[in-house]
């Protein structure tokens, strides 16, 4: 057999179950662990040995014709149906057999003698052929011990009779779901003495035809009669040849993993692209569910308010202090909040706790890229992906990140007492002017003597102090106000950026990872059962092209 051996075949089989664990239905996951359980047991048995089954249903010669191939009347024939109630089992070459049909639980047993058939060369192999149950029979213990045997024998020999070969029941229960077994299936067509030699061919064209459809293109069909001979001789030559080749038991353990892991390929999907724009949308709305917007205006407003507190006019400045400032009216820390350390540059925010509207945008976030990675797996993975995220403890960790961001410096910015000592000096020149222009009106009013001011051409320097005083104070005001405003929009956007950063480290840590993680096992499960059934169906050795 081309291709890898059953030990590395059944090694990915385990790797694709370990991988998907938790995720594959239960049965898929049964199936495999049964086949690992079977594989193992029967590699370590008789390696020395094939071990072949008859299996027909009730009335189709198979016991007449498994005493013409071992020849002599082991097993019981008779008109009363059925009369197979147990497997019986005939040994060439007894040596290493018992533990292998121990593990058969096969208890009739018969040691075929040298004088029985022609003495074995050294180069036969042994063989242990088995008369089952009909899988028809209307005794349940019956169909289960055949059914049993057929998960467990290396070549399956079906034989069918001209009156049932297209009997729904045994093609769709049990020849179609051998179609990854193909290797090791041989099908007889028995009591064909019955038949005129055109019946013969129509009905052989007809068995071919269904077990095409069944899946079993090119599955050896032999005509047999148990009655006349006809046919025995090719079919124990078969069976001889598959024997001395010993690989009917590799097949079938190749053809049991191969179909195992297929059922596992049908659970996997294909790769997922995890677009980049799913991860963008994402942190669009974590940040929202964590209230970005709502700080980056906090910031804006925030740091506007104390620049305009800082460098403002100073006869107008207390009118801002009965606004709320917007850092402290959302529990933000800005400048002059700080305790401790004065060289410490992040100003941490807590947030309210998140409410019910928050929490659902967050699992809704959640969700939707879930849902945008996870596209075209199947729904077990998808929900896995889902599932494998807390969306409840997400306000919390975005709190947290929000909280952590740096949002503004601890020291305001050295202009801003500049300017505001500027203006006191620009409020003390308009008090200077509105002073002098104080005593020269007081002299007036006591008549005495009034000096007269010097000019600034017609203008009196007390009136040019104090109108230029308060002219420039509010010149400087303006100004100073819109330069905060740029650095208050200047200090919001890299707010946003931090913020953003922030909730791109949670959203990569909660969500991103996990959803990954399952995927990633998701893609393993895929890539280890494609290895397990490499080669299923590839090359075909049937037992009528000289083996199993």
């Amino acid at each position: 057999m081309g291709g890898l051996s059953p030990a590395e075949r059944l090694d990915a089989l385990a790797r694709a179950v370990e991988a998907g664990a938790g995720v594959l239905p239960a049965d898929v996951v049964a199936r495999a662990e049964a086949v690992e359980e079977r594989a193992g047991r029967r590699m370590r048995l008789s390696a020395e040995h094939t071990v072949a089954a008859f299996a027909g249903a009730t009335g189709s010669g198979k016991s007449s014709l498994f005493n013409a191939v071992v020849g002599e009347p082991l097993a019981a024939v008779d008109v009363l149906r059925p009369t197979t109630s147990e497997a019986l089992a005939a040994v060439r070459g007894a040596e290493g057999a018992a533990p292998l049909l121990d593990w058969l639980a096969v208890r009739r047993r018969h040691v075929l003698d040298d004088d029985e058939q022609a003495p074995p060369t050294p180069d036969d192999g042994g063989l242990v052929l088995l008369d089952l149950p009909d899988h028809d029979s209307v005794v349940v213990e019956h169909r289960l011990e055949a059914e049993r045997l057929v998960a467990l024998v290396d070549l399956m020999v079906w034989v069918v009779d001209p009156q049932k070969y297209a009997d729904g029941a045994l093609h769709e229960r049990y020849l179609r779901p051998l179609a990854s077994h193909r290797d090791v299936v041989v099908v007889v067509l028995n009591q064909v003495d019955r038949l005129s030699p055109a019946e013969r061919e129509a009905c052989r064209r007809d068995l071919e035809r269904l077990l095409a459809l069944d899946g079993l293109p090119g599955v050896p069909v032999l005509e047999a009669s148990a009655r006349t001979g006809e046919g025995v001789a090719e079919l124990r030559a078969a069976l001889d040849r598959a024997a001395r080749r010993r690989e009917a038991a590799v097949a079938r353990v190749l053809a049991d993993v191969g179909a195992a892991a297929a059922r596992v390929l049908e659970h996997c999907g294909t790769a997922t692209s995890r677009p980049a724009s799913a991860r963008q949308r994402l942190v669009d709305a974590l940040g929202t569910a964590a209230g970005v917007p709502l700080v980056v205006d906090a910031v804006r407003d925030g740091w506007a308010a104390r620049g305009r507190a800082a460098t403002g006019w100073p006869p107008t400045r207390w009118i801002g202090r009965f606004r709320p400032d917007p850092l402290r009216r959302l529990h933000l820390r800005g400048p002059g909040d700080e305790h401790g350390d004065p060289e410490a540059e992040i100003a941490r925010t807590s947030l309210p706790p998140a409410g019910p509207a928050e929490r659902a945008r967050a699992r809704a976030a959640v969700l939707a890229y879930a849902d945008d990675a996870s596209t075209g797996a199947p729904d077990p993975w998808v929900l896995a992906a889902r599932d494998c995220v807390d969306p409840d403890a997400l306000p919390d960790l975005l709190d947290h990140a929000v909280g952590s961001a740096p949002l503004v410096p601890a020291r305001r910015p050295a202009w801003w007492t500049g300017i505001g000592a500027l203006q006191w000096v620009l409020v003390a020149v308009m008090v200077a002017g509105a002073g002098w222009l104080g005593v020269l009106a007081a002299l007036g009013a006591l008549q005495l003597p009034v000096p007269d001011p010097p000019r600034w051409g017609d203008v009196p320097w007390p009136t040019v102090l104090l109108a230029g005083g308060a002219a420039l104070g509010v010149l400087v005001a303006v100004v100073a106000r819109l330069l905060v405003g740029a650095g208050a929009r200047r200090r919001a956007a890299r707010a946003r950026t931090r913020l953003r950063r922030a909730v791109e480290s949670v959203a990569d840590e909660a969500v991103v990872a996990p959803v990954g993680a399952v995927l990633t096992r998701m893609d393993e499960c895929r890539t280890a059962a494609t290895v397990a059934a490499e080669g299923t169906g590839r090359r075909r050795r049937g037992a009528g092209r000289g083996g199993s």
